[in-house]
């Protein structure tokens, strides 16, 4: 989602039943901790994807002064001892685990709030396009307009919104979905490039971020670059209020197959979701990975997880304990893998609560799409921050 895309990428969010208990549990703040045993399929996963992604995810903690607060992320000094000893641990199996289990302590929240929680997925599309308009491609992908800001907190509190523009220095909400696709930001030169499906369109919005695969050849990588500020609302529960799609369509293949299916009324559905999203082109250091996520790291398939930021830092590794759909989005199958925070989004809420990237193209999209199971979550913190907050949790 960037990934930051983080903001919309969210099937569940997509389909309108995010659940809301997630912000119930905001008041929520004992830790306890978990001892291996208690994490089937511990000793026999393979951690070397996660060791990689912790690398990447430390040069980023590592290159600024302060972390970004969490409630249990505690401060950069934490997190100096694992990130320096990652940089020399052998490329096997048994070293990674070997260094996990060292440098940090599994922790999970208390029974006080719930053990388990909601995991969804989210992935890159790859849509077509041109570098061109033209009628077999009509529909453009925007760049960030510059009189789109960020409000003081005095402006976002009255309006509750937190980007917006001014006028006469006045705050005020920014264009809509409707308003930007009637033409409120045309002449502005802010094109990238024009897609041949608007529906595609609205679903790299979704997700946060894309390949385009050019008329012209090659591809074109886009990451989120900014949204209108307007509230995301999934269309999948307006739909179904209308009666245009059962309980047993609601999924990102079923929205996406009966919008296109009924052009017409397809683009006023697609309005009734205000919020806006803004990209630009990128080129990726290494394109076997995503786009960057919210900690400004490239994303890995399946090893990159999104997390509520409030709760989690960017960074810290996560056994997750669920099932994923299978090949082709078939059925599931259990899935028991040590993945990196390392992004977020605006329907992530709660201490036990993931989006899982999938990866990019057609096979990633078909098992995202499907992806919403119970699971558990268990938080590697280093040990020195693991120690201080259940201690102190334990002591109140």
């Amino acid at each position: 989602m960037g990934m930051r895309a983080w903001v919309i990428g969210l099937i569940m969010g997509i389909m309108g039943l995010m659940p809301f208990g997630g912000e119930a549990m905001s008041g929520m703040g004992k830790l306890r901790r978990v001892s291996l045993a208690r994490m089937p399929g511990w000793h026999k996963a393979d951690h070397r994807a996660a060791l990689a992604a912790f690398r990447r995810s430390c040069g980023r903690m590592m290159a600024r002064a302060r972390m970004r607060p969490s409630r249990f992320g505690g401060e950069r000094r934490d997190w100096v001892l694992p990130c320096l000893a990652a940089r020399h641990v052998p490329m096997t199996q048994r070293a990674a685990r070997r260094f996990f289990e060292r440098y940090f302590t599994p922790v999970t929240v208390q029974p006080g709030g719930r053990p388990s929680g909601i995991f969804t997925g989210y992935f890159e599309p790859d849509v077509e396009g041109s570098l061109h308009k033209s009628a077999e491609y009509p529909w453009p992908v925007l760049a960030r307009p510059a009189d789109l800001v960020r409000f003081t907190k005095a402006e976002e509190k009255a309006l509750g919104l937190r980007y917006g523009r001014r006028i006469n220095g006045r705050p005020v909400p920014y264009f809509t979905r409707k308003e930007i696709e009637n033409g409120a930001l045309d002449g502005r030169g802010l094109e990238i490039v024009w897609l041949k499906s608007i529906v595609e369109r609205f679903f790299m919005h979704i997700q946060g971020s894309g390949r385009v695969i050019l008329k012209e050849g090659g591809a074109l990588r886009l990451t989120y670059g900014g949204k209108s500020g307007h509230p995301f609302t999934g269309i999948g529960r307006k739909m179904l209020e209308r009666g245009l799609i059962t309980r047993g369509q609601l999924s990102m293949q079923g929205i996406r197959k009966w919008l296109e299916a009924h052009p017409k009324q397809a683009r006023e559905i697609m309005w009734l979701n205000k919020s806006y999203v803004f990209f630009r082109a990128t080129k990726l250091p290494d394109p076997r990975l995503g786009a960057f996520g919210a900690q400004g790291v490239q994303l890995a398939p399946l090893t990159s997880l999104a997390v509520d930021y409030r709760f989690w830092p960017y960074g810290a590794p996560v056994w997750l304990d669920t099932r994923v759909p299978g090949v082709h989005g078939k059925g599931f199958i259990p899935f028991r893998r040590l993945m990196l925070a390392q992004d977020t989004g605006s329907a992530i809420r709660g201490a036990v609560r993931g989006d899982i990237y999938f990866g990019f193209g057609r096979e990633a999209g078909a098992r995202a799409g499907r992806m919403n199971a119970q699971g558990r979550m268990i938080v590697l913190l280093p040990n020195r921050l693991a120690r201080r907050l259940t201690g102190q949790m334990t002591r109140k």
